[in-house]
């Protein structure tokens, strides 16, 4: 193993650890924060669950007041808004990540930084061309720091064909 995989791989793991906080309903805030409306079905796709595991998250998400569920495309569908408590804790989710990848960049200079988002941006964008799996990639992503106005768009590219 070369010296750089090495080093990827080590900060793949300090990442990891930093967010071992993540789980399926963090996700699932984020992922409605970004995609209001969705069905559990595709909720369920996007994060990887069965669709029972899916239907036991929105119940503990919609007990907690976090989460509303409406009529969907057909009898057999929901559609999952989040309820004004629900988008301030996605928001918190987002803060956290925020915080803890931030502290692990605190030490690169401005430079540094342009120059790592480049290689980072490039790396993101060979990840997959798949749509589904590039929504699993960002469903903890704060899709305003790629694709809105502080943002050049997401480089997966999934976000332009949202719907």
């Amino acid at each position: 193993m070369d010296r750089l995989t090495n080093l990827v791989g080590a900060l793949a793991v300090a990442l990891t650890d930093r967010m071992a906080a993540t789980n399926s309903e963090r996700a699932a805030l984020v992922t409605l924060l970004a995609h209001p409306g969705c069905t559990v079905s595709w909720l369920a796709e996007v994060l990887d669950l069965t669709s029972s595991g899916a239907t036991r998250l929105v119940e503990r998400l919609a007990a907690a007041g976090w989460v509303r569920r409406s009529p969907g495309p057909d009898a057999r569908q929901r559609r999952l808004t989040l309820t004004i408590d629900g988008a301030a804790r996605a928001a918190d989710v987002l803060d956290d990540r925020r915080a803890r990848v931030a502290a692990v960049l605190a030490g690169l200079s401005p430079i540094e930084r342009r120059g790592f988002e480049t290689v980072v941006e490039k790396l993101v964008a060979g990840l997959t061309a798949d749509r589904t799996a590039a929504l699993r990639i960002c469903r903890l992503c704060d899709r305003d720091a790629c694709c809105g106005a502080r943002g050049d768009g997401c480089p997966l590219r999934h976000v332009e064909r949202d719907g």
